[in-house]
């Protein structure tokens, strides 16, 4: 597909109307020259929901409703996809789309598995149209301006990443799909590939031994689905060696509402100290030479997200990214192998919690994935 120019209108489908699709429709009816034409879900509800929400927009007439992804692509009304449907879905979805020439933002995580992932790297190795994997934290404003820090220097060399999420348990979604690890790819697949991403991204540099250890202790313990107990993780710490030096930690607790930060992030390096605070949007800058106590802090907003939506703009913004690059006909910034190895990350924590033993990243990915983002 040829990029899409000028002010030029980009036609958008939305695959899987749950509460993520209502998400991307909800940002999407804000971004300039974005037009939704079709909505795909197999459950009706759902379906409904985007009805509704579309009505109120005043843009419900003539958006094309299927109960079949299929029948959307097939029906030649988009110009672009977003899928939202639940994780153990991406696989199949994105096996019916690489061939097209849609251009697909697809939700984290980019599939459930590390071999349905390299499936997809292989199949869109070619693919002249975009395929976006949406990892938005990114995009957080106090988030993107402390990458934007690392990037300049402020910390010298990055020795030590931390990220803390504590937070409240998952949301229901229909069918509860997202109770058990074989529908999600486990928690530090589903929730963390996100962190992972971002250590990636902080550090750039190529990871390479996991150590992780977590459990199910609070949450859905007193839930049955057909006699069956879910068996999502709700708390991991997870360490990432790269192989520069540099270690990063994850601290996660899903049953921590009584918190004042939601998400914190920490990197340090030989000069100085960076922090990005969530949902307090402060970014806090220190440097080892002004001495201890002396820091900046700044609350960091975007002037320029119109929807602030579920994570603090940042899908907005990622979406003003997304059609600046379908207008354009530029890489995408969030590209395959960045969701891949945000997976992989993931799956090797959940295997070093299950043999209680450190896991190496050759030994879920093939020796030619030198680093991330590069593949």
């Amino acid at each position: 597909m040829a990029p899409v120019t000028g002010p030029s209108e980009i036609r958008y489908g939305v695959i899987g109307t749950g509460m993520m699709g209502i998400e991307h429709i909800n940002n999407l009816l804000h971004v300039p020259g974005a037009v939704i034409t079709a909505v795909a879900d197999p459950h009706q509800g759902s379906l409904d929901w985007a009805a509704a929400v579309l009505g109120e927009a005043g843009a419900s007439a003539g958006v094309a409703s299927f109960t079949d992804h299929r029948r959307l692509i097939e029906a030649d009304v988009c110009d672009a996809v977003v899928v939202a449907s639940p994780n153990m879905t991406h696989a199949e979805v994105l096996r019916d789309l690489l061939p097209t020439d849609l251009h697909v933002l697809v939700e984290k995580p980019l599939c459930t598995t590390v071999p349905d992932c390299l499936e997809v790297l292989d199949a869109a190795r070619d693919r002249e149209a975009i395929l976006w994997v949406g990892l938005e934290y990114r995009y957080m404003p106090p988030v993107a301006r402390l990458v934007r820090s690392v990037r300049d220097g402020d910390v010298g060399t990055v020795q030590m990443l931390a990220i803390r999420e504590h937070r409240f348990p998952f949301l229901r979604k229909v069918g509860d799909w997202n109770r058990f690890n074989r529908n999600t790819g486990g928690t530090l697949v589903e929730k963390c590939c996100h962190f992972f991403d971002l250590m990636n991204l902080i550090v750039a540099d190529r990871p390479v031994r996991v150590l992780a250890s977590g459990a199910q202790d609070v949450n859905h313990l007193d839930e049955r689905y057909d006699g069956e107990v879910p068996d999502i993780l709700d708390n991991a710490f997870v360490i990432v060696e790269y192989a520069g030096g540099a270690r990063a930690l994850l601290d996660l607790c899903m049953f921590a509402e009584a918190s004042r930060h939601a998400e914190e992030l920490s990197v340090v390096g030989d000069l100085g100290k960076v922090e990005a605070l969530l949902p307090v949007k402060e970014f806090v800058r220190g440097r080892r030479a002004d001495g201890i106590g002396a820091v900046q802090v700044d609350i960091v907003e975007d002037p320029t997200v119109a929807y602030e939506g579920f994570h603090h703009g940042s899908s907005y913004l990622e979406h003003l990214d997304l059609a600046e690059a379908i207008r354009t006909g530029s890489a995408p910034a969030v590209g395959v192998a960045d969701g891949l190895w945000s997976v992989a990350m993931g799956a090797a924590a959940h295997r070093s919690i299950e043999e209680g033993r450190p896991v190496t990243l050759d030994e879920l990915l093939p020796a030619d994935l030198s680093s991330p983002g590069t593949a």
